[in-house]
Order: structure tokens, then sequence, then C-alpha cells
């Protein structure tokens, strides 16, 4: 049986490329659409750049594999996420139009091996959080709670677009966390780190406050552009009586995304003020509050397709205020 395109995926390298056999497996785990990638994995390395630019710490060896292991563990904990959430959502998605040909419940993959999925994702993942620091280590232990609640939101709450805030940004506080430069799990337990040090990182190396600001400016961030990917849903959502923010504000949904982004910018600005970052910061965060205005002015709460292409710029959005953090960094600015 052939594997269709699935109707929010556009042209994408999973349909034009993998193994007919490998396409089901890739779209369980949405690498036939890695917007969710970059959503996950973005507030993660705003994280790291504002911890080195708070601190005026200078990258080296280990900051990039904080890259290049945030990037790869975005990749393996979104899958599994994914999957996670179409096990449990199974009888939703096969009567909703947009995710009824996804492979669970379209039949193409069990359910006993979506769960197989999930778990090599997370043994994965957990190799590469097993690099960081302790701190860090808990953070990401801790987060799994947020992760398995998501899927039953919809169910119970109005607004399951905060708790996928809440979930998808926790990447910034271990970001931060990680990179303070306390010691790491591999080299404390190879004995090489003194006691009272180990305490002394372990006291020390709880986010700051500006990772926090950071960390609620996302959860408003995550809070307006979910709800605009939910407007394509809206419909089908109302029938089957799943609730999302969309469905919540009504006509009321421009006047609301328009308010979680302002909020949004806000806990941001905050962020950069309490590490002292330098005037570049300021011009960054005034383009990204731009291109979040450009958003809300384009939204049509009646356009499904445009809902997604606006939903699908928060990458632009997202690096934008990435890119602002690091040149805020910059000493002589």
């Amino acid at each position: 049986m052939s594997s269709a395109p699935l109707p929010d995926a556009g042209s994408n390298w999973v349909d034009r490329h993998a193994p007919e056999g490998l396409k089901p497996w890739l779209k369980l785990g949405r690498f036939d659409r890695p917007i969710g990638i970059w959503l996950l994995l973005l507030p993660g390395w705003q994280g790291i750049a504002l911890a080195l630019g708070q601190f005026r710490r200078a990258p080296g060896l280990y900051e990039l594999w904080l890259v290049i292991g945030f990037a790869l563990g975005a990749c393996l904990m979104r899958a599994a996420g994914c999957a996670f959430n179409d096990i449990v959502d199974r009888d939703f998605d096969a009567r909703v139009a947009r995710t009824a040909m996804r492979p669970i419940p379209s039949g193409r993959i069990s359910v006993k091996q979506a769960w197989a999925f999930v778990v090599l994702c997370s043994l994965l993942s957990l190799l590469i959080l097993l690099t960081l620091n302790l701190t860090a280590i808990l953070l990401g232990v801790g987060s799994l709670a947020l992760v398995a609640a998501y899927p039953f939101m919809k169910r119970i709450t109005w607004w399951p677009q905060a708790w996928l805030g809440l979930t998808f940004n926790w990447g910034a506080l271990m970001g931060f966390v990680a990179a303070l430069g306390a010691p790491r799990l591999f080299e404390i337990a190879s004995g090489s780190v003194p006691p009272d040090l180990i305490i002394g990182a372990f006291l020390v190396g709880w986010p700051d406050i500006s990772a926090f600001l950071l960390y609620l400016g996302g959860v408003f961030w995550t809070l307006g552009y979910d709800t605009i990917y939910a407007l394509q849903d809206i419909e089908d959502d109302a029938m089957i009586g799943v609730k999302s923010s969309a469905r919540r504000l009504g006509a009321g949904v421009r006047r609301g995304v328009a308010v979680f982004y302002g909020v949004a910018v806000i806990f941001a600005a905050l962020a950069g003020l309490t590490a002292s970052l330098g005037l570049l910061f300021w011009v960054g965060l005034a383009a990204c509050a731009a291109h979040l205005v450009w958003q809300v002015v384009r939204l049509r709460t009646d356009d499904g397709a445009a809902a997604l292409t606006l939903f699908k710029s928060n990458r632009e959005a997202g690096l934008i205020l990435l890119s602002a953090i690091i040149l805020g960094s910059v000493p002589f600015v």
C-alpha cells in the first residue's frame, strides 16, 4: 500500500525520497513536518545563548555539543511525543479529515509498534541527556510529566495550547542550566570531581530569573502560534468534542493571539533586561515583534491553509529571537 502525503505536510523529503517501508515510521515521528522540531529546539538554543550572554562565557567544544545534542534530542523527543500523542488520540484522529491518514488510525502501524517506537526514541534521548550536568538531567526527567499529560488536556480544558507551551519551552530552562558549566554526570561518575564541588554546582546550577522569564515568554508564544494552528481543525473539533483555545476564543481569535504575542514579547524583553544584554538584542527583539504583528494582521479565522502558513512562519520568529540574544551578548555593543 502506497503512502500518500498527509494533508498538512505539503511537499517534503519523506514523501519524495524516503524508502516506502520507512515512510510510515518517519510520518509517525512527524519527520515529514520538521516545523515541530524547530519549535521544540529553538527555546533550548535560546536558553543556551542566554546563559552564555548573561555570564559572558565564550563558547567552546562543550557548548558546540550542546547545540548539536539539543538538536538531536529535539528530533527524538518530538518524534516520541508525537507517537505517544497519536496512540492516545487514535480514535479522535480517525474522525478528523486532516489526521485520518496518520500511520496509526490508517492501520499502517499498530499500537504495539508505536509503543516500541516511543521507547526507542526515549532511550536514545536519554543517552544524550546523560551527557549534561545533574540539574539539566533532573529538569529533563521532570519534563516527562508535561509530555505525558499533554494529549489529555484537550479533553479537560479549553487551553491545551497553554499546556503545550509549558512543554515545548522547557528546553529554555534545560539549555540555560546545561550551559552554566557545572560538572557533567560522566565527570561525577568518574570520580574526578570533588564531592563539595558537586554539591555546590547542584545548588547554584538552577535557572536564573532571566531563564524563567524567557521560558514564560515562550509559553505565551506557543499559546499564540498553536491557537493559529488549531484553526485548521476548528469545525472537526467542534463535532467530536475536542477543546482548543481557537474554539474558546471564537470570533476573538485574532485579538487573543495578539495578546498572547504581546505578553511573549514583554517577557522576552524582561529576560534580556535581567541578563543585561546589549543594544542589538533590542533591535532583534523589535524585529521579532514586527514579525508577530505581521502574523496577527494576516490572520483569518476562516482560512485553514493560511493559518498553517502563519504557524510555520514561527520558525523565523524563533530564529530572530535567538539571533537577538546572541547579538545582544556581543561585549562591544
